[in-house]
């Protein structure tokens, strides 16, 4: 007997009646297909802003640890309600938490990184013609402690489970019916890939496409695991991502991906010197503040200019640690700027095709957009630029390289 994994997100399970649906889609799959079904589910939709704001009411700066205790509490009621709602319809089911499956993580609590799945109790689940519900996000360390998994962290439960059960697809179930050229909310000519592969969907979730997480892509790509984004509330084939074949290759551009958290920092006039790129960014990553794109611009009297990217919400950290070394490493200042955005575009057939760059760059100046930074890929150049011009750049290249649907 076949195995799916489904993963239902927020807005999926977002009220009663939706999960009352998504309960009724699963029966009836299970009695159509007769595949053994294991659910991951996320929290209901708002839940985790309402328990953040609880949070910053009992505490200015949250502990890391606490936060995981609380925000884990939303996927637990979220498995309960829909473990009810299939035992009304006659359809037996089991719920387990995180810690009850024992997904076992690292300590890195906030953005734990899963080690082991322990699945002799899903299985003999499923042995007796249940279906499993999974709580998403969420594991435990070897201590016992709670952790979770960061953003989007249910599409990495989901995929995880999916790779250690061997299941035979793990299908991704959210508010859009697919991945699509780019976010049709941006530019109303986006059209849904019928597929894509998992290096293009890596690239475009790393580079701010919040279909899924990126390191769910990562699962599926290394294990393997087929892998398919659908609609909860459409039918539809959804998109699937899979590895790269001769059909693939003919695209030259896949899709346009864009991610509006972005900030630059620049530590001005360093002495350059073998070292002075580790005394800058190790102190950035002994804080867990994760580094994108970087730039060093060297200049005639032998000093550098050091600049790069964080994620926005570590803007401000980020620049108190430069302010706090900038005497030590003998910088001139300390720069930045938090109104920037990163626009991508990314295709296989950039290994096969040339001129791209010049594409973009023409494209771009032509409609006034200066460029700020460039980082490039094999399948993928990404520029940013002033986030006041994120939309036209957006709708500029998805018309450039000839992405608009029918």
């Amino acid at each position: 007997m076949s195995l799916h994994v489904h993963k239902y997100g927020g807005t999926s399970v977002g009220t009663a009646e939706k999960i009352k649906g998504v309960a009724k889609k699963l029966v009836q799959e299970k009695k159509s297909t007769q595949h053994d079904l294991v659910v991951v589910v996320s929290a209901m939709s708002g839940e985790t802003n309402r328990m953040t704001e609880l949070a910053k009411q009992m505490q200015r700066s949250p502990s890391a640890k606490q936060m995981d205790v609380l925000l884990s509490t939303g996927e637990q009621v979220t498995i309960a309600l829909l473990c009810m709602a299939l035992e009304e319809l006659g359809q037996e089911a089991t719920s387990y938490t995180g810690g009850q499956v024992k997904i076992v993580t690292d300590d890195a609590h906030g953005k734990a990184r899963i080690e082991e799945i322990q699945t002799t109790s899903i299985q003999a689940d499923l042995d007796n013609n249940r279906i499993v519900v999974v709580a998403g996000f969420q594991g435990v360390t070897a201590s016992g402690a709670i952790t979770t998994l960061g953003r989007g962290g249910s599409d990495t439960t989901a995929v995880a489970l999916a790779a250690a059960l061997k299941a035979d697809e793990c299908r991704i179930y959210t508010d859009v019916d697919g991945v699509y050229t780019t976010d049709p909310r941006v530019e109303p000519k986006a059209r849904r890939l019928d597929r894509i592969t998992f290096e293009e969907m890596l690239e475009m979730a790393s580079l701010g496409s919040k279909i899924l997480q990126i390191r769910s892509v990562e699962f599926a790509g290394k294990y393997n695991v087929p892998l398919r984004v659908l609609s909860t509330f459409v039918e539809g084939e959804g998109t699937l991502i899979t590895y790269e074949d001769d059909e693939m290759e003919k695209a030259l551009i896949s899709g346009i991906a864009f991610n509006r958290d972005e900030a630059k920092v620049t530590l001005a006039g360093v002495t350059d010197m073998p070292g002075v790129a580790s005394a800058i960014l190790k102190p950035i990553s002994d804080a867990n503040i994760e580094i994108d794109m970087i730039v060093q611009n060297i200049a005639e009297d032998k000093t550098t200019d050091f600049t790069f990217t964080v994620h926005r919400n570590d803007y401000e950290k980020t620049m108190q640690i430069l302010q706090n070394i900038c005497a030590e490493l003998g910088a001139k200042n300390v720069d930045g700027d938090n109104k920037i955005v990163k626009v991508s575009i990314v295709g296989v057939g950039m290994r096969s095709h040339a001129g791209i760059a010049s594409q973009m760059f023409t494209a771009l100046a032509d409609e006034g957009i200066n460029i700020r930074m460039i980082s490039t890929s094999e399948i993928k150049i990404s520029v940013v630029v002033d986030e006041k011009y994120l939309e036209l750049a957006v709708r500029t290249l998805h018309e450039s390289f000839g992405l608009s649907g029918e």
